[in-house]
C-alpha cells in the first residue's frame, strides 16, 4: 500500500497488482437450453450479469426470453418473470401457448422497481427477466415511466441486486421508430451484454445478434424461425437451401459471413422501366452498396439503368449487407436487366471495386464449406482467391465484373 499526502491528510492508494498474479473469475455459466441463444451468449448467461434484450415490437423479445426461462425451469432452476406490462394471467396464457409450464417458472406482476429488487434479494432465483425495463418506476426518482431518469435508475438498481445475489438478469427494452434502443444510451454501458433480435414482423426469420458482450466475442448471431408455438431454432443456418430454381432472371445465390457463421442467401433483383423519377429500393441489402454497384454496372459493364426502377432484396428475410455479396447483387441486377437466367447450381462470392474489379473476401474457406453442404456445383470467386476448402466444387476465377456474366453461361428467356 502506498500513501500520499493531500489537502485533507494522507490518502491510502492501493498498489497496482500484476495481471499475471491476478486470480481470474470465470463466473458461473448458465446455459439457457436454446442452442442458438447460447451461441450468441458464448455458452449461456453468466451468474450476476445483466443482459439487455431489445428489438422492434412483435419481433419476439418476450417469446425468446420466456422460452429460455421455460428451459431453465424445466432443468430445476428457479426463474422469475417480472411482468411490468402484463398481468400474471396474461403471462400465464402466453406461457401455456408455448407448451407445458414447469413448476419452477414464477411470475410477479409489478412495475415498482423496489418490489422487483426485493424479489431478487429475497428469493435469489437463477434467472430474472424484466419485461420491460421501460415500464418500471422508481418512486424516489422524478419523471414518468420510460423517461431517461427512470430507466437509468431502474437498471442501475436491478444490476446491483443481480450482482449481489449472483442472479442472471435479462432486461427487455423497446426501440424507437428509427430502430434504435429507447431510453438513455447510458443503459448500454450499465449492462454486461446487449443482444438485439431482428426480423420482419410479417416474416418468420429472426436473427439474434450480440452487439456487446463482456464475457465473450461480439457479432455472433443465432437464427430462429417464428412458428405457431414460439421460436424454432435454425442451427443449419437458413430457411431454405438452394434447389431447383424458378428459372427467372434476377435470382442469384451467394454466401454471407455473419459472426462465425456462413449463411446461404438468395439475392433477388427486379429491373423495370420507370414512369417517372427512377427508384432504387433495397430491402435486407445495403442501399449504399446497391447504389455503388448500379453506377459500376453502367460505367464499367455497359448496363443501362438510368431510366429504370431497380428493386433488390433477399429471399426469406435474411439480411445480407457485407461486401462479400457485391458480385451476386450486381449479377442479379444485370440478369434482371438483360433477361438471362443464372443457373441455380451456381453461387457467386466477391467484393466489387469502383473500377469494376473483383476483390477477394475474408472467410472464403467457410463460405465454400457452406456451398458444398448446400450442393452447389460451381462458385464464381475473385481472381487471386485461395482455393482452400473448395473440395469437389468447381471454382471459376474472374478479374472483372464484366467477366462474370460470361462465366455463368447465360440463357436468354
Amino acid at each position: 500500500m502506498v500513501e500520499r499526502s493531500g489537502h485533507d491528510g494522507r490518502v491510502a492508494i492501493p498498489s497496482p497488482t500484476p495481471i499475471l498474479a491476478t486470480r481470474m473469475d470465470d463466473g458461473s455459466m448458465l446455459p439457457t437450453g436454446l442452442g442458438e441463444f447460447d451461441r450468441v451468449l458464448g455458452g449461456g448467461l453468466v451468474a450476476g450479469s445483466t443482459t439487455l434484450l431489445f428489438g422492434e415490437p412483435g419481433v419476439g423479445k418476450s417469446t425468446l426470453a420466456l422460452q429460455a426461462m421455460r428451459s431453465l425451469a424445466a432443468s430445476g432452476s428457479v426463474v422469475v418473470l417480472v411482468a411490468a406490462e402484463e398481468s400474471a394471467a396474461q403471462v400465464a396464457r402466453r406461457a401455456r401457448r408455448l407448451g407445458p409450464v414447469p413448476a419452477d417458472l414464477a411470475v410477479v406482476a409489478t412495475n415498482d422497481v423496489t418490489t422487483a429488487e426485493q424479489v431478487i434479494e429475497r428469493y435469489r432465483p437463477a434467472l430474472v427477466v424484466v419485461d420491460s425495463v421501460s415500464a418500471l418506476r422508481d418512486e424516489g426518482v422524478s419523471g414518468s415511466s420510460g423517461s431517461v431518469n427512470q430507466v437509468r435508475a431502474a437498471a442501475e438498481r436491478l444490476c446491483a441486486s443481480a450482482k449481489a445475489t449472483d442472479t442472471a438478469l435479462i432486461l427487455i427494452g423497446h426501440v424507437t421508430k428509427d430502430g434504435e434502443l429507447a431510453g438513455p444510451r447510458a443503459l448500454e454501458h450499465v449492462v454486461d451484454t446487449v443482444v438485439r433480435i431482428e426480423g420482419d414482423r410479417h416474416g418468420s426469420l429472426r436473427v439474434v445478434r450480440a452487439l456487446k458482450h463482456r464475457f465473450g466475442p461480439t457479432g455472433e448471431v443465432g437464427l430462429f424461425e417464428m412458428v405457431a408455438d414460439g421460436l424454432r431454432e435454425l442451427p443449419d443456418g437458413s430457411l431454405a437451401p438452394p434447389g431447383p430454381g424458378l428459372d427467372v432472371p434476377g435470382v442469384v445465390w451467394s454466401v454471407t459471413n455473419d459472426g462465425s457463421r456462413s449463411l446461404s442467401v438468395e439475392i433477388q433483383a427486379l429491373v423495370a422501366a420507370s414512369t417517372g423519377s427512377p427508384r432504387r429500393v433495397a430491402h435486407q441489402v445495403s442501399a449504399q452498396r446497391l447504389a455503388l454497384l448500379l453506377a459500376v454496372l453502367e460505367a464499367r459493364c455497359g448496363v443501362e439503368l438510368s431510366n429504370c426502377d431497380v428493386f433488390a432484396t433477399t429471399a426469406g428475410g435474411l439480411p445480407a449487407v457485407e461486401p462479400g455479396i457485391d458480385v451476386a447483387l450486381a449479377l442479379a441486377v444485370a440478369s434482371a436487366a438483360a433477361g438471362f437466367v443464372v443457373p441455380a447450381n451456381v453461387a457467386v462470392v466477391g467484393e466489387v471495386g469502383l473500377a469494376g474489379e473483383l476483390r477477394p473476401v475474408s472467410g472464403l474457406a467457410r463460405r465454400l464449406s457452406e456451398v458444398r453442404r448446400r450442393g452447389v456445383e460451381r462458385v464464381i470467386v475473385p481472381a487471386g482467391s485461395a482455393s482452400e476448402g473448395a473440395g469437389d466444387v468447381e471454382l471459376v476465377f474472374c478479374r472483372r465484373l464484366a467477366d462474370v456474366v460470361d462465366a455463368v453461361q447465360p440463357v436468354t428467356v
